[in-house]
């Protein structure tokens, strides 16, 4: 029997995953772990774009040389939004991006300027428009330890393309979700199933094609498994299309951020609300309904049994 992996689910070692937990830890002490959860999920999504964008920079780069691109023109060219988004990256705004941040991590404003990276994004990336985090400005966030956060996610690869195939990203934010869910304790399970759970709820409906549809997505993680589920039988990702709703505005957002780093169109609705009283998708008619309701909260607000 080969050895599991210490991330428990069977899959590679990450071989980063002690290392981006410890810098969580950093954090441990000056804010609860259902708020630092999401400083350094946000910290860790700048880092995948970057790695991406400056991957693709880097290609573009050669294509120039070899077209004979040089100086001015190719500087302008560098720094075309079209050259990164017709290729599936995220545009990277110069004042958004990794190097400027790590080179500022040591000076008191880095948290503002972190918070404005994260606004730059949210401009030119549509799709992420009100979901990434903009709170590391905040006084009750220590400068120093924001910094040190910054140096430990440097040295992680992320969003080149060698990562991208081995799911680096998505395999950190599942590690990461579980950890925080469990340190959480009860609350955590209102945004974190474990994957074994989804696993099993995703193979019994078998979803191979058509429209999924999660009431309570939590971080959207049933959506994660229902694309993985479908092209490991042989299909394709637009087989089926993915609808949800959330009540938590956080972790909505969360779910919106999880979902866009695997390349997963998914409609979540224009905000987060509580599908039992306001239902979001009420023309909706799904072909699979996929959930693990918030069992561990007995008031949600209807009727008892």
């Amino acid at each position: 029997m080969p050895p599991r992996s210490k991330n428990g689910n069977g899959s590679e070692p990450l071989g980063s995953e002690d290392v981006l937990w410890k810098a969580a830890d950093k954090l441990r002490g000056s804010m609860d772990s259902s708020e630092y959860k999401h400083v350094v999920l946000g910290l860790i999504f700048l880092k995948y774009v970057d790695d991406a964008f400056e991957e693709r920079r880097s290609v573009l780069r050669e294509e120039l040389a070899a077209d004979g691109f040089t100086g001015e023109a190719a500087e302008e060219l560098l720094e075309s939004r079209d050259e990164y988004t017709a290729e599936g990256v995220f545009w990277v705004p110069p004042e958004a991006r990794w190097g400027y941040l790590r080179e500022k991590a040591k000076q008191p404003e880095i948290g503002k300027l972190i918070d404005n990276a994260m606004d730059l994004i949210e401009i030119d990336n549509p799709t992420l428009r009100g979901v990434l985090p903009k709170t590391y400005a905040r006084p009750s966030l220590d400068v120093r330890r924001l910094g040190e956060l910054v140096d430990l996610i440097s040295g992680i690869g992320l969003g080149a393309s060698e990562h991208r195939e081995k799911d680096i990203l998505g395999r950190v934010y599942e590690y990461f979700l579980g950890r925080f869910a469990s340190s959480e304790g009860k609350g955590g399970g209102e945004f974190h199933t474990p994957r074994s759970v989804v696993k099993l709820l995703v193979e019994m409906i078998e979803p191979y094609s058509g429209r999924v549809y999660d009431p309570c997505c939590g971080s959207g993680g049933m959506f994660v498994q229902a694309e993985s589920f479908v092209e490991a039988h042989g299909g394709k990702r637009n087989d089926i299309a993915v609808y949800g709703q959330e009540l938590n505005d956080t972790t909505w957002r969360l779910a919106k951020v999880n979902l866009a780093i695997r390349g997963i169109e998914a409609d979540l609705g224009p905000r987060w609300g509580d599908s039992f009283h306001e239902d979001l998708h009420p023309d909706l008619k799904a072909d699979y309904l996929l959930a693990n309701p918030p069992f561990n909260i007995s008031d949600w607000g209807g009727p008892a049994t």
